[in-house]
């Protein structure tokens, strides 16, 4: 791992939801933590994830133990962070959604905003659609009364930072705020190409708004194909019920969470990257894969429009199972190992060094303006 440390005497202060899986989120607030030296802030610490994560020396300090189950999983987060007794810093940097119920009190700061909370804005009517009748009142209530209360905590947010600029145009929609845009960190030189094998991949958190339906109706179409999805469930979310609800067929295998290391070695050895997600916030799987020197194939939405060079690095095609079937059927060996040297050109453009170095100047802005 690439040392960014920052040597400077600012002292930062980190504060992130929860440190109990590494997704993208739980990376960008670890790489700044390991960049700037500073103190990590989290509820749900598991204590081997920042060396798991290539992140040993991070200071990490948890300030709560929450439930799982939404929506009292999130009102707890929120409260843990408007009481947690945080030492003095000179700059506080939120990242993730319930972190930023400490903006009243936390100051100067600044948010790292991977997304508006997705289910009070534009996916609350499809998520409500996915619950039974209970569910759905229970979290319509829960919504209703959160949403103020979360609009409230970022009125105190002095500055936004968006991971894509998919999310800065929600955050203007949705809080009537402007962001500067900074794109989420890949550590390029981790990840290394061998060979242009049989299986494709896709890394994804096993939830409705990944599409995961998608991938595996796409699949279906392409009985001589294999696909070996990464991810684990969602909070709340039975694995078991879950891929009962999909009926995989035999050429789809579910892997669930697996070690870095691993995942790497599925990066290089695979034949590409599909990627389904709705309107995907910005996503470090197409980057990931790129860096490999591997193709994506994604939806024609949201951040893999900011990421993925239709043509050149891989294909943009409409959500529907016809269109990725045809993209991938098109997707021979020697056509994606011609594209390997855009990949790893294109991931450049998001290695973690460009990252720290935008995020440096605007954490120290904000600390200078306090």
């Amino acid at each position: 791992m690439r040392d960014d440390r920052i040597r400077e005497p600012m002292r930062v202060a980190v504060l992130h939801d929860h440190l109990r899986f590494i997704g993208g989120g739980e990376r960008v607030a670890l790489t700044l933590a390991s960049a700037f030296d500073a103190d990590l802030y989290v509820t749900d610490l598991d204590p081997s994830l920042p060396a798991r994560a290539g992140m040993r020396a991070v200071r990490v300090h948890e300030i709560a133990r929450v439930p799982v189950r939404p929506p009292l999983r999130q009102d707890r987060q929120a409260r843990a962070f408007m009481a947690a007794t945080i030492p003095d810093h000179d700059v506080y940097v939120f990242s993730g959604n319930w972190s930023v119920f400490a903006a009243p009190r936390l100051r100067p700061n600044l948010w790292y905003c991977h997304t508006p909370v997705r289910v009070f804005y534009d996916l609350h009517e499809s998520f409500l659609a996915t619950l039974p009748p209970v569910g759905r009142f229970v979290a319509q209530r829960w919504i209703r009364r959160s949403r103020p209360k979360y609009e409230q905590a970022v009125r105190s947010v002095q500055k936004v930072v968006a991971n894509s600029r998919n999310v800065a145009t929600r955050i203007e929609r949705f809080l009537s705020r402007s962001a500067d845009v900074v794109y989420p960190p890949v550590d390029v030189s981790s990840y290394r190409f061998d060979h242009v094998g049989d299986a494709w991949l896709a890394v994804s958190r096993l939830s409705h708004e990944k599409r995961v339906d998608l991938l595996v109706e796409t699949f279906r179409r392409l009985p001589g194909e294999k696909l070996l999805i990464v991810g684990g469930p969602q909070l709340g979310v039975s694995v078991e019920r879950f891929l009962r609800s999909l009926n995989p067929p035999a050429n789809v295998e579910f892997l669930g969470e697996i070690p870095e290391p691993r995942l790497r070695e599925l990066y290089g050895t695979c034949r590409g990257l599909v990627a389904t997600s709705r309107d995907e916030d910005f996503g470090l799987a197409p980057v990931e894969a790129m860096a490999s020197g591997k193709v994506v194939i994604a939806v024609d939405d949201g951040g893999y429009r900011e990421s993925v060079v239709d043509g050149e690095t891989g294909w943009l095609v409409p959500p529907t199972s016809e269109a990725l079937a045809g993209a991938i059927a098109r997707a021979t060996p020697d056509h994606v190992t011609r594209m390997r040297d855009a990949c790893e050109r294109r991931a450049q453009s998001f290695d973690s060094a460009v990252f720290v170095a935008r995020m440096r100047a605007l954490i120290e802005a904000a600390a200078q303006d306090s």
